[in-house]
């Protein structure tokens, strides 16, 4: 299984759009793609501005093939609520217990 890291930070008091627009139009993109396993989108406590996600992918095939064709019109899409272009970092899964996640790469 692969991974990638998502991270960035907010336009004070965008969050709630910012927030909208991945439900609605970030995730049924991601969801149509091939070895898409889920995600995981997280937010700071405190620092509100600052969060991140994690996308899971049954391949790193399948991860790259989506930054390629796809992110580049998500990342466009989510420029107006982000104060700094998005960080991506490509990583391995090493470990997890989540049955949901388990079944999808068996």
């Amino acid at each position: 299984m692969f991974a990638r890291k998502l991270e960035f930070d907010l336009v004070v008091n965008k969050k709630d759009e910012f927030l909208e627009k991945v439900r609605e139009k970030v995730l049924p993109l991601m969801k149509k793609q091939a070895g898409f396993v889920d995600i995981l989108g997280l937010t700071h406590e405190i620092k509100v501005e600052k969060g991140l996600v994690i996308s899971l992918w049954e391949t790193k095939e399948h991860a790259m093939k989506y930054e390629k064709e796809v992110f580049p019109k998500v990342a466009e899409m989510l420029k107006p609520y982000l104060m700094r272009p998005l960080v991506v970092t490509p990583c391995m899964v090493e470990t997890t217990i989540s049955e949901h996640i388990l079944a999808a790469v068996a």
